[in-house]
């Protein structure tokens, strides 16, 4: 977590917009881009060798799905730290493809061919743009209960993630699956006990690569073990350039572009819990305006994603783990990742470095990334009143979050759309929270974040900090004292500083006198100083 006494330098910089030099720059965007990789990647496999399967695509074309990923990743990445107009919400978030379309996807193009696949990945986007600021509305009514228990669902549906990771399953020869190898937990553990050491007991100036040295020392003793498979490396080609439409013109249909629309909420739905959250961890509120330009640039993303035969995009909460634990808020950094992601989509060869990454060194450190995510939602529900009614409230929504990682396949004989949302632990429990919290927690507006609560309007052109109802006043109170208070210590350093130079003036010219009256008379210097002084009082 970014402390609270460090949200701005002695210059008034908020973290969030300083940046550090390029080097470490580099070397931290690095860290980001390898936290996020294995997830990147991910969906233009599992989709592409679901099309390949369905005789829709050739193998030769997963090596541009894979390009395309990851160069439109790196756009994304780059819109959503700097900013651009109103799209991009300018803090540290990671862009990457949504594993939430998969199977909606798969599905498609398996009836309707990919275009039709980049047709409705299109149309969603453009969706996704329009309603962003009515949906960005939305952050009214999410006041610390909510917030603190959509961080904490999202850390813990992460944590199924990093577990697949950590099992690494394969298929043997006798076409059976198996995982979870003694040597593979074992490195596993290796690897987060190396990010914890490395946290803890490194110089300051290092603790904030502990990820990326976990991966790399894990990396390196994976070596040794014979687990890491460099092979992507001899097929991979050293440039390819993206090109818009490669598999032919997109194709519109009518109930393909429907069930993407509902992908789309669901999208904006986590999207708007990885925003909230990285905005608590970095110590910078969350308006309507910053979720609007958020979920714009999800949106813009998508279009893109669409025109270059690659997926919807999505904010990378792993990436969200990887700022509270690094404790690095600069939004530059992901602007440098995002810089480096493109050029891994424009030089394959590289990119396929990253794959040679044991899949459980990943997992070992994505334990802590994701952990972290869970703490900090934990650490925001810290902040709430609570009585036995938000127990209850919290409770619900983390238990219908969890129940489709505790129990595959839960939602199978539920029709296809309502399925969806209610398998993405993320969504479920955000809507389970929001709605109890407005139907339980009504009392003295603890139902509405801090704006709302007080009677204020809160829109895009009117933002309003998210907090707790409850305690908002007084610390708004306490903030203004403290900022009159400096303001009136700042003047009355100037006040001193200017009379110090009068003095000081006064003595300089005092001994002018004197030594003029030396050389002059041989009357006493300290008797002439002191009718000097007298004149000059009168």
């Amino acid at each position: 977590m970014i402390d609270q006494d460090s949200a701005t330098d002695a210059g008034g910089i908020h973290p969030v917009d300083q940046r550090p030099p390029l080097p470490r720059l580099l070397i931290l965007g690095l860290q980001h881009v390898l936290a996020m990789y294995a997830g990147a990647i991910a969906v233009p496999l599992i989709v592409g060798g679901a099309m390949v399967n369905a005789g829709q695509l050739e193998s030769s074309d997963l090596h541009h799905l894979i390009a395309a990923d990851l160069f439109i990743a790196g756009i994304a990445s780059v819109i959503q730290s700097v900013g651009l107009w109103r799209f991009g919400a300018r803090l540290p978030l990671m862009q990457g493809v949504s594993f939430v379309a998969v199977a909606p996807m798969i599905s498609i193009g398996s009836e309707h061919g990919v275009t039709a696949i980049y047709g409705s990945v299109i149309a969603t986007g453009l969706m996704m743009m329009l309603i962003a600021p009515v949906f960005a509305r939305l952050v009214r009514y999410f006041p610390p209960l909510v917030t603190g228990t959509i961080i904490t669902v999202v850390g813990l549906s992460l944590l199924s993630v990093a577990a697949g990771w950590v099992y690494n399953s394969t298929t043997n020869e006798a076409g059976e699956t198996e995982g979870g190898t003694a040597k593979g937990l074992s490195m596993a553990a290796i690897t987060l006990i190396i990010v914890i050491v490395i946290h803890r007991f490194a110089p300051a100036a290092y603790k904030a690569l502990a990820v990326l040295g976990g991966i790399i020392f894990g990396t390196i003793i994976a070596q040794f073990l014979g687990m890491n498979d460099w092979s992507e490396l001899s097929s991979s080609e050293w440039v390819g350039i993206p090109t818009p439409f490669q598999f032919g013109a997109p194709s519109f249909q009518i109930a393909s572009i429907v069930t993407m629309l509902i992908v789309g909420l669901v999208i904006m739905t986590e999207t708007t819990g990885d925003i909230i959250a990285i905005g608590d961890v970095v110590k910078k509120p969350v308006d309507g305006r910053t979720l609007s330009d958020g979920l714009r640039a999800d949106g813009l993303a998508t279009v893109l994603g669409g025109v270059f035969n690659t997926f919807p995009y999505s904010a990378f909460a792993q990436n969200v783990g990887l700022v509270a634990l690094s404790r690095i808020a600069s939004r530059f950094v992901v602007t440098a990742a995002g810089c480096i992601l493109i050029l891994f989509g424009l030089l394959p060869k590289f990119g396929a470095l990253a794959t040679g990454i044991p899949s459980e060194v990943l997992g070992g450190a994505g334990v802590a990334l994701f952990g972290m995510v869970a703490a900090s939602g934990i650490r925001t529900l810290s902040t709430v009143t609570w009585n036995e009614t938000r127990a209850l409230i919290v409770g619900v929504a983390i238990a219908v979050a969890m129940l489709p990682s505790v129990q595959e396949g839960l939602y199978e004989q539920m029709p296809d759309e309502l399925g969806m949302i209610l398998d993405s632990g993320i969504s479920a429990g955000a809507i389970v929270v929001i709605a109890l919290n407005l139907l339980l927690n009504r009392e003295n507006g603890g139902h509405l974040a801090p704006a709302l609560a007080n009677g204020q309007p809160h829109s895009e052109t009117e933002p309003g900090p998210v907090g707790d109802s409850e305690s908002f006043e007084v610390v708004l109170n306490n903030s203004r004292r403290a900022a009159d208070w400096a303001k009136s210590r700042q003047e009355a350093a100037r006040a001193a500083a200017a009379e110090a130079r009068e003095a000081s003036g006064k003595a300089e010219e005092l001994r002018h006198r004197v030594e003029e009256f030396r050389a002059e008379s041989g009357e006493s210097p300290a008797q002439k100083s002191v009718d000097d002084a007298g004149k000059d009082s009168e």
